[in-house]
């Protein structure tokens, strides 16, 4: 047995399925070892970088530890962008890249890359194993730190005669589980007594999406409405009488003016780190003559724009659940307290012009009610926030922290090796999609049933606007000429369905389309000029002009 076999035996050992990434000489020992474990499966990607947002998807919704492995130099270079949207979104990523054999360090062997350094600013922890012995020790170590606290990304750099080195068989460390905690007791009570009797609005960020029930249960019992930050969009269907709209970039005006306007005493915000897209750009008014409470588990959140007057450190599930042991009924139960009719929902059966405010809407009429949406990131991403029904809980997934072109395609193979039994759809553009859209290939070799709908407007769709808003002009080689993406994904026997106007939805061939086991296509040609609704993000792209 090779120290490698430690490393894949441990992570069986944790339940984890998938290791996602690309083999390489550097870390072909590691690859070896699955030929005698079948628990675990390598899923090759086409990027490291698309690898690495997949790894994390399946993490976010498997509640699994997500692991993705590359070579040394480039590959290792490729998984950064990774690293860094998983410590945003706080996800527990392993990041385990090969190194050159200690005997040749330093002597410009290829591929060589001392990634310890490079990793440290976007991990938990990163460490190159320089000692075989410590090999499972570090191994463990870093597995804890990725699933204890905050939960975030780590790295460890393995040389190759570090994973090639002979083993023994020995007695695994025990595979850490997460640890949650509430905010303390004391606490908790302060802030249920500030609550008692008054009028509140709940702020429901990305860090709510497990303690949805226990939000809603909290809003019922005080006849509080509610607001969701852009990446929370989809937690709660729009039709629940408190649901007043998403507040932040390409949100709603109904959510703006309850929060900027209403008449509460208190905003209590849960699982939101208050960034720019959540606040539009960071609004006083937000905050401005009323009590604040909020919940993170991230203590560092209560110390940055806002000031924030019962900070309570804590899973927001279990902290929420808290509050509701102590808190009263409400003496009256406000009817039609939310705002949703401020949500402008687009009627299928009156969509009389072919751009993407209506298309959208009008694709999601056509597709089952259950579907789950990646989104990406793009011009059409503010169609989505702004108009995009939310029909069954936890079916949007949009990742507007850190950002990254082409999330949205990889986080989809992420979610449907987690969730196999449900149906995916990955909204994207064309200009994300040449970025990882060759990952539809993998979703291909994995048999993955995931609709792909790309609108290709045949140039950089946010760039576009936003130096046309900031600017006043647009640099001619933002747009390219036209590319059929159908056409590609047909090279390599991918069924696709081409939509250029109004008359090509048809229900019947999408009914065909999606019979296909495998990853289809559905492309939307549109170029559309109107500027998207960005919300404040339009006012504060202006005001540079001036």
């Amino acid at each position: 047995m090779k120290n490698a076999g430690h490393i894949i035996d441990y992570l069986i050992q944790g339940e984890v399925e998938y290791l996602f990434g690309i083999p390489a000489g550097s870390v072909n020992a590691i690859f070896d070892e699955l030929y005698d474990r079948k628990e675990l499966t390598p899923v090759v990607a086409k990027h490291e970088g698309a690898a690495a947002l997949m790894a994390a998807a399946y993490a976010k919704y498997s509640g699994k530890l997500g692991v993705v492995i590359g070579c040394s130099g480039p590959g290792a270079m490729n998984l950064v962008t990774g690293a860094a949207n998983a410590q945003r979104e706080q996800i527990p990523l392993l990041i385990l890249t090969g190194a050159v054999p200690l005997s040749t360090m330093g002597w410009n062997a290829s591929q060589e890359l001392n990634a310890e350094p490079v990793f440290k600013p976007v991990t938990k922890y990163s460490k190159r194993v320089e000692k075989p012995e410590d090999l499972l020790t570090e191994l463990h170590k870093a597995v804890q730190m990725a699933l204890e606290g905050i939960p975030g990304p780590v790295h460890l750099a393995l040389p190759i005669d570090v994973q090639l080195q002979p083993a023994q068989q020995v007695e695994l460390p025990p595979f850490p589980a997460f640890n949650t905690l509430g905010a303390k007791q004391e606490e908790i009570e302060k802030a249920a007594e500030v609550m008692k009797g008054k009028k509140g609005v709940l702020f429901l960020g990305n860090g709510s999406r497990n303690s949805v029930a226990e939000a809603l249960a909290l809003a019922e019992k005080l006849s509080w409405p509610f607001v969701t930050t852009p990446q929370a969009k989809g937690l709660i269907p729009y039709d629940h009488p408190l649901h007043s709209g998403v507040y932040g970039f390409a949100g709603h005006p109904g959510a703006v003016k309850l929060v900027h306007e209403g008449d509460h005493d208190i905003l209590l915000i849960a699982g939101s780190s208050l960034g720019e897209t959540a606040t539009s750009n960071y609004q006083d008014l937000l905050t401005k003559d009323r009590t604040i409470i909020q919940i993170d588990r991230d203590q560092s959140v209560f110390t940055r724009k806002y000031k924030i007057d019962y900070p309570l450190e804590g899973d927001c599930a279990s902290t929420i659940k808290d509050l509701l042991a102590l808190l009263p009924e409400a003496e009256q139960i406000i009817e039609g307290a939310g705002v949703t009719p401020a949500v402008e929902i687009i009627k299928p059966e009156k969509v009389q012009k072919y751009d993407t405010k209506t298309v959208l809407p009008l694709l999601q009429s056509m597709l089952s009610d259950k579907t789950r949406y990646t989104v990406d990131i793009g011009e059409f991403m503010s169609y989505v926030i702004h108009y995009m029904e939310v029909k069954e809980s936890h079916t949007f997934d949009i990742n507007v922290h850190y950002g990254s072109m082409g999330t949205g395609i990889a986080s989809s193979l992420g979610l449907a090796l987690a969730k196999p039994e449900e149906q995916i759809a990955c909204i994207t553009g064309d200009g994300c999609f040449f970025m990882h859209g060759m990952e539809i290939l993998t979703a291909k070799e994995y048999n993955l049933p995931i609709t792909f709908i790309v609108l290709n407007n045949s140039r950089l769709g946010m760039v576009h606007h936003g130096h046309s808003l900031q600017y006043k002009r647009v640099h001619e080689r933002f747009s390219q000429s036209f590319t059929s993406i159908a056409s590609i994904v047909d090279a390599v026997n991918i069924p696709s369905l081409v939509i250029t106007s109004l008359e090509d939805f048809d229900q019947e061939a999408l009914n065909d389309l999606l019979k296909y086991k495998g990853p289809r296509l559905i492309e939307i040609n549109l170029v559309d000029n109107s500027v998207p609704p960005m919300g404040d993000r339009v006012k504060f792209l202006s005001s540079f002009s001036k």
